[in-house]
């Protein structure tokens, strides 16, 4: 596996491993009709693409095939970090945020689901706040996570 940077080229394959991860992974801790407010089939690419321009975004691939993805902007709001549903536990989410969180002089927030609560808290992530998030009408848990940085 290696890491680059994002490339405009690499948003549509980013919302396909986005889709398919959120609607697998997550599915123990979400239902259905949260996962669909949350990763629809109507994901906007181009503002997508903007976005991961104008963070610091990088990419996984291992043997042609992108794995995961993640980006953080100037702030140090780790805005998305993401790995293929198949490529799960193998290190992917951890080597993503080792070079996001370099990146970043700032104490770092997330905005983590359920499912990635345990990663972020791992890694000396804090909770500061439980929330519920409303998109379209429905009602998604996640938690506001911190990481002081250390320099």
């Amino acid at each position: 596996m290696h890491i680059r940077l994002y490339t405009p080229s690499d948003c549509s394959d980013l919302i396909d491993l986005f889709y398919n991860t959120v609607h697998t992974v997550n599915a123990k801790d979400y239902t259905n009709e949260q996962l669909d407010v949350w990763a629809g089939k109507d994901i906007d690419s181009e503002q997508w693409n903007k976005s991961f321009e104008q963070h610091f975004s990088l990419v996984a691939v291992d043997d042609g095939i992108i794995v995961g993805f993640g980006d953080i902007d100037d702030t140090g709001y780790l805005d998305r970090l993401y790995v293929h549903k198949d490529y799960q536990r193998q290190g992917i989410a951890a080597a993503l945020c080792d070079i996001l969180e370099k990146h970043s002089n700032n104490t770092i927030i997330t905005h983590a689901s359920i499912t990635a609560k345990p990663f972020f808290e791992h890694r000396g992530y804090k909770v500061i706040k439980e929330q519920q998030v409303e998109r379209q009408g429905i009602m998604l848990t996640n938690f506001v996570m911190q990481k002081k940085g250390e320099n």
